[in-house]
C-alpha cells in the first residue's frame, strides 16, 4: 500500500488548506491513518490520527481546535482540514498508516506506507 498526501501550498496567516492522504494499491489494512510534519532541521512530528474503525482521534497540542482529521474509508482517503494557519505551520506534511490507535501520542518508528509529503508555506 503506498499513501500519498496532497493539497499543500502557499497561504497567508489566517487561512485554510484541506490536505488529502490516499491509498493506493491493495486495500488498505492499517488500522489508523495518521498526519506528520517536518520542518527544516527539526524532528519529524506526529500532529493528528484517525482510528479507520470508529473514527476516534488524536491531536497534538500545536494544532488541536485548529486542524480536524477526518475519513471517507470508500475512498481509502483521509483528510486533514486546516484553520487558522500559522507561519510556524510551514513543514512538509506526511501520511502513514498504523496497525493500532491510542489518542494520547503518536510514534513515527510504528507508522508505515510513507509517502512523498506535500509542501505546506503559511507566509504573507
Amino acid at each position: 500500500v503506498q499513501l500519498q498526501a496532497s493539497g499543500g501550498g502557499l497561504v497567508q496567516p489566517g487561512g485554510s488548506l484541506r490536505l488529502s492522504c490516499t491509498a493506493s494499491g491493495a486495500t488498505l489494512k492499517y488500522y489508523a491513518l495518521g498526519w506528520f510534519r517536518q520542518a527544516p532541521g527539526q524532528e519529524r512530528e506526529g500532529i493528528s490520527c484517525i482510528s479507520l474503525s470508529d473514527g476516534d482521534t488524536y491531536y497534538a497540542d500545536s494544532v488541536k481546535g485548529r486542524f480536524t482529521i477526518s475519513r471517507d474509508n470508500a475512498k481509502n482517503t483521509v483528510y486533514l482540514q486546516m484553520n487558522s494557519l500559522k507561519p510556524e505551520d510551514t513543514a512538509v506534511y506526511y501520511c502513514a498508516g498504523a496497525f493500532y490507535f491510542n489518542d494520547y501520542d503518536m510514534i513515527v518508528s510504528d507508522f508505515y506506507s510513507w509517502g512523498q509529503g506535500t509542501q505546506v508555506t503559511v507566509s504573507s
